[in-house]
């Protein structure tokens, strides 16, 4: 009789709750369902990253450097002046460095485009200086160096780098938010997964839930085992999904590195990325939990 009555003492909580509640559970499609969510939310994410990583690194490599073109339909006078340009360029205070770039380069880069090369009269290439500023690059400094160079190469013309490239980071910075969003909606979607199987599990164990409230369990308690439930479910799903979406991380990775571009080389991901990208399915666990929490309480509430 003692010990009869010390187990009937025992918490209701742990297995011996759980088992009562059979059918809280998600079993089937549920944790498929959740590695699913969590895959697709670990590439959005990766690609948001990446994406970041880009902007920043050609930010970088382009806020000191501009670009000098001699714009002149001779080519002997284009050379002189370009000639004349780098002289002048080189002793300059506000330049930290130069390189003009060769023609032969300049030919092998237009060919598949235009099938010329630069010696073609019929299609004038300009001379092409790059130009790093000690300083970065500022109105007030091409501004300088445009009046310097006026008398020596009046055919010159200095642009910003990164002027070029500003529809280039204004499209990058649309996809940092389409890649935001994404991240946002798919956890959203997950949490409307978790409440739905929430609902339909408390409909199917809706006698055994009345029983054990007249046994003396609790909303609180009652709840925790479909949340405990559900955090199973969920953190097999998350790991899954986690795997899953490392994998597709590491073959696009190992597609777009084969491309060569200078661009796409900055797009690595770093440490802090990793360790961000890891903690999706951790997010997707507590998001799991506290749904089923909020939405086995809400329900218990108005059924009895």
């Amino acid at each position: 009789m003692g010990r009869k009555t010390a187990r009937g003492l025992i918490p209701f909580r742990g297995e011996r709750a759980a088992q009562l509640v059979p059918q809280a559970r998600l079993a089937g499609p549920m944790p498929w369902v959740i590695a699913i969510m969590v895959t697709l939310t670990v590439i959005a994410a990766a690609g948001g990253l990446v994406l970041n990583n880009v902007a920043s690194t050609a930010r970088a490599e382009l806020a000191s450097g501009a670009t000098v073109q001699i714009l002149d339909a001779s080519p002997s006078e284009r050379g002189r002046q370009a000639q004349a340009a780098v002289v002048l360029l080189q002793d300059h205070p506000a330049v930290a460095s130069i390189r003009r770039v060769p023609d032969e380069e300049l030919s092998e880069l237009l060919e598949p485009w235009l099938g010329v090369g630069v010696d073609n009269e019929a299609v004038p290439v300009p001379a092409l200086i790059d130009v790093r500023l000690k300083e970065g690059v500022t109105e007030q400094a091409l501004g300088d160096l445009r009046h310097d160079l006026a008398g020596t190469a009046p055919a010159a013309r200095i642009d910003a780098q990164s002027s070029w490239l500003a529809p280039v980071f204004s499209a990058i910075e649309s996809l940092q938010w389409l890649s935001a969003a994404l991240v946002i909606l798919l956890g959203l979607t997950s949490a409307a997964a978790v409440w739905l199987a929430a609902r339909s599990a408390l409909g199917t164990n809706q006698d055994t839930i009345e029983i054990v409230h007249l046994l003396g369990g609790t909303d609180t308690q009652i709840a925790q085992i479909f949340e405990r439930s559900i955090g199973f479910d969920a953190t097999l799903g998350g790991a899954v999904g986690l795997g899953l979406g490392l994998i597709t991380i590491l073959f696009l990775g190992q597609e777009f590195g084969a491309l060569g571009s200078g661009m796409m080389a900055g797009g690595g991901l770093n440490w802090l990325d990793w360790i961000l990208i890891a903690l999706i399915p951790l997010l997707g666990v507590v998001i799991a939990m506290l749904t089923a929490r909020f939405t086995v309480v809400a329900a218990l509430r108005r059924m009895l």
